[in-house]
């Protein structure tokens, strides 16, 4: 009888290897540090996550059983890669209403306002093209355009935002394919640009032909003062700006859903980039956000009001929480505050004492395309009730002074 013998194990294959791009770019600061904190006795300010306790589960879970039930061989198909028409279309009515006239053609629909960043990315730069961003700037922004090889250079900003005149300077100097901005309550800053600087941006835009992405997840918390039109919409940046939306801080981050506004060749162009990542964004989401669209302002309003709250609780803890010579801003909306503590402070390197006090926070290094202020950090204020935020904001004083 022949017996056969068991195969030597093999070592495991190598990896082959890996683009140069993936190497140039790391990963997000932000999603190690929610890994790291993920324990429920840490009060948790680093993550960019709206409340789950003011999601209208009860309406988006009406929205799905009656898409289910009326149109269920719609809802579990293949869709169009631009996206459904009765999301369009709703979309389209919302936009149009807050000053930015627009059709449903003029959109596509993507798989979280993300996922417009990176077709965008793939529709318009090359290796080695130069892209102009804030200073400091939303990191996967910072993400997408690196692993599209591009060179990234950060404008200069002060507490209202992007410098005009050094946007102009940079524009001439560089020749940027695209200036990125998220101008209504900024991630990381929390700050807004305001009219007189929106339309000095979108007055260089028409002059040099730069285009601008205009990312805007986050207008529609706002808790002071009046709303500032889009830069898209003034005379000169219509033709030359794309201007990018999201459910995910309004209606559910899980949902994945995003919107894409731009001229018809670029959007037709990211249309190909789109099939090219994942065909369509799911039909019966889509759907469902449509039937809550109704609803939105509603709820809106809702948590516009907690948020507030949530804000003002924080604001009144800092003086206690932050070492002397500390400076902060107070964000009129969104979900961002923006501290600087003094110089001799590393926010980085002091990040693991703060989270042996069960607290967190983001080191603002991160977010600069440039040279970083390693004294400043970012604190998310909407996801902790006033309770939690007073009680975490004596964890940071303490793990600040130890």
């Amino acid at each position: 009888m022949t017996v056969i013998e068991p195969a030597p194990p093999t070592a495991p294959a190598a990896v082959p290897p890996l683009a140069a791009r993936t190497g140039a770019v790391g990963g997000s600061p932000v999603r190690d540090i929610l890994a790291v904190t993920a324990r429920p006795e840490v009060i948790n300010f680093a993550g960019g996550l709206p409340a789950p306790e003011l999601f209208d589960r009860e309406a988006i879970a009406a929205a799905f059983r009656d898409v289910l039930a009326e149109t269920p061989a719609q809802a579990l198909q293949y869709s169009t890669t631009e996206g459904e028409p009765a999301l369009r279309t709703g979309l389209a009515a919302r936009m149009s209403a807050r000053g930015a006239a627009t059709d449903a053609d003029d959109l596509l629909i993507t798989t979280g306002s993300q996922q417009g960043l990176s077709l965008l990315a793939t529709a318009l730069l090359e290796p080695g093209d130069t892209v102009l961003v804030e200073d400091p700037c939303y990191l996967a922004a910072l993400q997408a355009f690196g692993l599209a090889g591009a060179r990234v250079v950060a404008v200069p900003c002060d507490a209202d935002g992007v410098d005009p005149r050094a946007l102009e300077e940079l524009v001439a100097r560089e020749r940027p394919k695209l200036f990125y901005t998220v101008p209504t309550f900024q991630n990381p800053t929390g700050r807004t640009l305001p009219a007189e600087r929106r339309a000095a941006v979108a007055e260089v835009a028409a002059r040099l032909g730069v285009w601008i992405v205009e990312d805007d997840p986050y207008g529609e918390l706002r808790y002071d003062g009046e709303r500032v039109p889009w830069i898209a919409s003034y005379p000169g940046a219509e033709d030359r700006t794309v201007l990018l939306g999201s459910f995910s801080k309004v209606m559910a981050p899980g949902l994945r859903l995003g919107w894409l506004r731009a001229p018809a060749a670029l959007r037709r162009a990211c249309a190909v980039a789109k099939q090219a990542a994942d065909l369509h964004t799911p039909t019966v989401n889509q759907l469902a956000a449509a039937r809550c669209l109704g609803g939105l302002d509603a709820h809106v309003a809702r948590v516009r009001d907690v948020y507030r709250e949530r804000r003002d609780a924080m604001l009144a803890g800092l003086p206690g929480a932050l070492p002397e010579g500390s400076t902060w801003n107070r964000p009129e909306g969104g979900m961002f505050l923006w501290a600087r503590l003094p110089d001799s402070y590393d926010t980085t390197a002091l990040l693991p004492e703060v989270v042996r006090h069960d607290v967190a926070y983001v080191p603002g290094a991160p977010f600069y395309a440039g040279e970083p202020d390693r004294s400043t950090l970012r604190l998310c204020f909407v996801t902790q009730t006033p309770e939690e935020i007073g009680e975490g904001l004596r964890r940071l004083g303490r793990g600040l002074r130890s």
